[in-house]
Parts: structure tokens; sequence; C-alpha cells
């Protein structure tokens, strides 16, 4: 027993709960049904209690928790659904197919809700260069996001990429995709309904890729994470591409009652989860399942997470209409079975009845662990006087300073026609079809904050974002989250969890910016050592006009630059002092937009890591730099490398005074020089420096 309890990553506790609620030992398949089912991965077991905290909603929300994707109105007929999903696990054991196949399950997850994909971003953390595998992890993560996305068509147009030793043993691979309903178009859900309708087997060929791949990403690494390869599931962008048409088509066409991706547990999850959300029962011949290879037997069938692959629920008459869509499209489109009364589910493998389970045992009734943990007590504040400054060249050539450019450029950033802003900028930037509107995109959550403190990294995955947002005059709506973490069984970890998630949802209801979608990534550790608590986050913003959008870069000269500061926690070295107050955060970010809005601002950007003079530097042309002056706000050297929580540097036109609380003139926008309290930086040093530092740091893909 203690090995089958191993092979199926089932605790001692977990298999007496099982054996209370069936009133015997599991037999036969049900092994593998909790097995997937009762995973953290599926039951969000560690989590759920906490993300109830999440519960607020804005008046925009029209689809949230609980659904493949969150749904907002964005008004004139026009919706948006977005997630961001986690395949941090996959793309360790093997890069190139776990990016890959982590872009084509959040795309389904867009579609699936009947919304056309029409932007990718992603979110990723590698370790130090030097680490075991590290060049080869990089080079395969970003070229299996490209490889899937570049051929489905579908644009990626905005990313994040951290390097911290922490990401040695565990990287972190999230992917967000945005999808766009045009008005009129339906939002399809997941509930199966309607006793006597049928169930359908849509897309690709069910093949042995990802059995057992939702326990796998469970639990944490041992040193033969290698072993784990074919629990990695096999990505077709090209049938991908094929499924979003037929399925769009036919959820358009109004074909069908209710739509479920095979993610995460394959046909088990989607078949178990649309019965027990409907309220009803199915009947499902698993020996009709389209198969790639004959050998495959029920158990692997159920747990196969092939991909490209969905499960669909459609009235008898409809079925020919579907039939005849997925045909032209040259994809399977197969009944399985039918709604029944229920609330069981029938499994049959050639005519004979192999398990009867009501789904509720294993859905509703899965474990809910109320981890231990400590309530939050800030980190000890220093003062960051003596922090010392540092070579702007030296931070521009760093692994953490230097250009993504040699990541975002290997993406194609404008298929679609829709994009006005992409990689190269702060903040991606989406024209509305049909309004004209701009819809902002953007990711949160800096590790180096998170390392500094867990509950101001929490509130600053959403304000930090949200002020990038606000900068360029876009209004947040609505964030999805992507939270990583190490072993929650570790009351360090889950304390950190706690607070994090605490301040996360305190700050979208300041924001009035509701968490409507997301993801737990738990276990991500090696050999007992833990990743950085990353809870990554994905705003996105609405503005009336695409026009006159701030640009990130200096764009006119003789422009006037301003510092403009919301005091608080400030930190450098390593040390931080002062108070976050995320109220007068907050609201200080509404007048920041409300400002940009009103005032013709040539370039805006919020200051980040490695303080002022980076961001100043970010904003340097090939032709344009800056001269500017410490004044009144500051007398330290060592402030001008000082973050403070938080600070944007703002363009106006020389004859414009901006008078308001703590915004001071720090100089003038010049031409081919940026003079910094009458130090030159050679600027054309600086742009190779910044351009070619990854060479550096990554030899082997150069």
């Amino acid at each position: 027993m203690k090995d089958k309890l191993k092979q199926y990553r089932l605790s001692a506790e977990e298999f007496e709960r099982i054996k209370k609620l069936l009133g015997r030992e599991p037999q036969g398949v049900e092994w593998a049904l909790f097995s997937a089912l009762w995973s953290e991965h599926c039951s969000y077991k560690s989590s759920r209690v906490h993300l109830k905290k999440f519960a607020f909603k804005s008046a925009r929300v029209l689809q949230a928790m609980g659904e493949n994707a969150g749904v907002i109105d964005l008004g004139q007929g026009e919706k948006v659904a977005f997630k961001m999903e986690s395949h941090n696990h996959p793309s360790f054991i093997e890069p190139y197919q776990g990016a890959a196949t982590g872009v084509g399950g959040i795309l389904r997850d867009i579609f699936t809700m009947g919304a056309r994909p029409i932007a990718l971003a992603n979110y990723l953390c590698f370790g130090e260069p030097s680490a075991p595998r590290m060049q080869a992890l990089v080079e395969g993560v970003v070229s299996g996001i490209a490889g899937y996305g570049n051929c489905v068509g579908v644009p990626t147009v905005t990313g994040q990429t951290e390097f911290d030793a922490s990401y040695n043993g565990n990287i972190l691979v999230n992917v967000l995709a945005l999808g766009l309903f045009s008005e009129g178009e339906p939002i399809v859900t997941s509930p199966a309904r309607g006793v006597g309708n049928l169930v359908v087997y849509v897309g690709a060929k069910t093949g042995r890729d990802g059995v057992h791949g939702a326990s796998m990403a469970s639990e944490s690494f041992a040193e033969n994470s290698a072993s784990k390869r074919p629990t990695v599931q096999i990505g077709d962008p090209f049938f991908e591409k094929l499924l979003i048409e037929s399925c769009i088509e036919v959820m358009h066409r109004n074909l069908v009652v209710a739509v479920q991706d095979m993610g995460a547990a394959g046909l088990t999850s989607s078949s178990f989860e649309m019965a027990a959300k409907g309220g009803v029962g199915l009947r499902l011949h698993l020996d009709k399942v389209p198969l790639r290879d004959s050998s495959v037997g029920p158990e692997e069938i159920l747990l196969s997470e092939s991909q490209e692959r969905m499960l669909l629920i459609c009235t008898p008459k409809n079925l020919a209409g579907v039939e005849e869509v997925f045909a032209r499209w040259g994809l399977d489109a197969k009944v399985l079975g039918e709604v029944v009364p229920g609330p069981e589910i029938e499994l049959l493998w050639k005519d004979e009845v192999i398990c009867k389970i009501d789904p509720n045992l294993l859905i509703e009734h899965a474990p809910v662990y109320e981890r231990a943990y400590s309530a939050w007590t800030p980190k000890h504040r220093n003062s960051i006087a003596g922090a010392a400054p540092s070579s702007l060249k030296n931070v521009v050539g760093s692994i953490e300073g230097t250009s993504r450019e040699w990541i975002y450029r290997q993406y194609d950033q404008r298929v679609g026609v829709k994009t006005v802003r992409d990689c190269s900028d702060s903040v991606a930037v989406l024209r509305l079809p049909s309004s004209g509107r701009g819809l902002g995109l953007v990711l949160g959550c800096r590790p180096h904050v998170m390392r500094m403190d867990a509950q101001i990294g929490g509130y600053d995955a959403a304000f930090y974002p949200a002020l990038e947002l606000c900068a360029k005059g876009f209004q947040p709506l609505a964030m999805t989250d992507c939270l990583n973490f190490g072993n929650p069984e570790k009351p360090e970890i889950m304390s950190e969890f706690v607070a994090s998630v605490e301040a996360l949802a305190a700050a979208s209801k300041l924001l009035d910016a509701p968490v409507i979608s997301g993801n737990v990534s738990f276990y991500n550790e090696t050999q007992n050592v833990g990743v950085t608590s990353t809870p990554a986050t994905g705003l996105v913003g609405l503005r009336d006009s695409i026009e006159n959008i701030p640009h990130s870069h200096f764009a006119n000269e003789g422009d006037a630059i301003f510092l403009w500061r919301m005091p608080g926690v400030s930190f450098a070295g390593g040390s931080f002092s002062g108070e976050l107050k995320p109220a007068a955060v907050a609201a200080w970010l509404g007048e920041v937009r409300e400002f940009v809005t009103r005032t013709r601002c040539s370039a805006t950007r919020v200051v980040g890591k490695f303080g002022l003079q980076y961001a100043l530097y970010r904003m340097c042309t090939p032709e344009l730099g800056a001269t500017v002056e410490m004044r009144e706000w500051g007398n330290s050297p060592a402030a001008w490398n000082v973050e403070t929580l938080y600070e944007i540097v703002l363009t106006v036109s020389p004859d414009l005074e901006l008078k308001t609380p703590h915004c001071w003139r720090l100089g003038t926008v010049t031409r081919g020089t940026l003079k910094i309290d009458s130090v030159d930086q050679d600027l054309t040093t600086l742009h190779t420096t910044y351009r070619k530092g990854w060479r550096k740091h990554f030899a082997l893909l150069a």
C-alpha cells in the first residue's frame, strides 16, 4: 500500500479520507481520479481558504474565479477575458515543450470562454547565468514561447524577466493570455447541463504525454527531475490554431451548451468539473476517445494531458453542425457519451462499467488544509543613508539591468494589427477595433521587493503595475495573478503566502481593480531550497484614445524633466526604511492618471529597480539624453540609486511648471549626452553595454 500511495502521490491521511467517503478502499481507476483531482494543482487544497479573500468584484466583472478565465465589461459592446497560469515544473524538466504548452494551455482558457485571443504576455524568473543548465533553460523557454505563440498567430506584447540565485533550482514560467469579445458575442461557461445532451471530444488525438502531470506539478523536485520528462506534454501550435477557429465558430453559432479545456488532469478534470458545476451526471465511453496509440488504456486516457483538446456539451440536434465545423478544420469531434440525471459519472470501457462515482466526492470533498502560518510581522527597517552608489555602466551591463531585447525580439509582437505599443515599451497597448480605445496590459511583482518584505511585496505587485498604467493615462480595471511559492507545509512559506495574498486583495479593493482569475503554484523548491515567493500579476487598463499616450523615452529636446514622488518606503543596498500607506498610494495613483490625462506629457517612466539614475538612462535614446542635477529633494550621491515606493519621471514643455507636492524639476532633455550632477555619462558606451550585456552573461546563446 505504501508503494501505491507513493505512485499516486496520496498521503496516508488522504487515503483514510477516501476510504471514509467511499465506504471502502478505492478500486481500479478510482486511484487515478483521486490522485489527479486531489493534487495541489487541481484542488488548491493549501490555498483555497485564503483565495476567498479575493472575493471583491467591481461592476465591470462578468465572470470571475471558478471559470476558465475572468471576463470584464469594457462598455461600448466590448468585453475581454484574461488569465495567467504557471508552467514552472514542466519548463524546468523540458524547457521548450514546457513553455510552449504553457502558452497553448493559457490560450485555451481564453477561447474556451468564447473570446478570440489577441495578446500574450509572459513573466519569467531564471537563476544565475552560471547555474547548472541555466543557459539551456533560458534558450529553451524563450524558444518555446516564441515557437508556439508565433505559429498560432497571437502576438506577445509584453513581459517581465528576472534573474536571481533563488531560481537556480526552479525557474518560473508564467504566461498570460487576453481575448476579445466583440458586441453580441456570447460568453460560454463550463457547467454541464441538459439531460440527454451529448458529451463531445474535439481536437487532437490522445497519447500518453502528460500522464500524472498535475500531481507532478504538486510536489517538490529531488535530484532526478530529468526522470519526470514523460509527464511533460507535447504541443502543436498549428493544431491549436485550427482548434481556436473551430471552437469560436461553433460557439458563435450557438451550437454548444458548455465547453471545458482538457488541461491539467486532462479528461478527468474537464468531465468531473463540468458535471459537478452543473449538478448533473455523465456517462462516458472511454474506448471512444480518439487515440494516437491503440495500446493506451483507460487510466492513461483519463490522466493524459495531450494538448489541443476540448470537451463540449451540445444538444443532439446540433451535433451534425458541430461535426461539420470540426471536420472542415480537420479535427476530431467524437461523441463520448451523454448527460444523465446523476449525480454520478459512469465510466465505461468497451461497454463494461469500470467506475461509477459522484464527482462531488472528488471536487467538493477534496481536502482543504489550513496550513500553519504566522501573522505577518513587518521586517525591521534600517537606515539606507550609507548605501554605496553604483556605477551606471556596471548597472546597465549587469544581468539584472541589461536589455531584454534579446528575449522579446524572438516574439511576433505585431501579428493581428492591434498592437500600438509592444515589448519595447513599459506598457503594452492594444487598439480595440470597434471603439478605437486603448487597452493597456502590464505585468507586476518585483522579487527583490518580496525578498525585502512579503507584505510590502504583495501590495507592490498591484501598485507598481497600476502606476505604470496610470502614468500612461490608463484606468486600471482588473487583474489576474499567478502565485508562485515554495513548500506550503513550511510555516515560513505559508506566512509569506498569506501576507502577500492579503496585501494583494487589499490593494485590489483600493484600486477598484479586482482579482478575477489566477493560479497557485506551490512546491517550487528543489532539495529543500525554495524560490523567492513570487506573486506575479497581470493588470488590464483602459483609456479613451490611443492618441497622445506618453512615450517611455525622451521625445523632445528642451523638454523639462520632473520627478514626482509619493513618499513612503525607500530601499537600496539590501536595507530599507519608511512605511507604506496603501490608501494614500492608491489615491496618488488616481492623481497621476488624472494629471497625465489632462496634461500633455511627452514622456513618463516609473522609477523602479536601481533607482532614479537607471530610470533616466532608460529614457535616453541614441540621440536624446538629459542634463540633471540633484537639488532640494535629496543631498546624498547614493540617492540616485535609492528606490522609493513610489515615484515617476515626467517630461513636459519647458514653459510648464508642475506645482504639486513632492514634485521637483530635475533638468532638461538634451542632445547627445547624459549629464548627472555635472558628470558626463557616455551614452554611446552605455547603449552598447546595455544592448550587448546579455552576450557577456549568456555567451553560449550569442
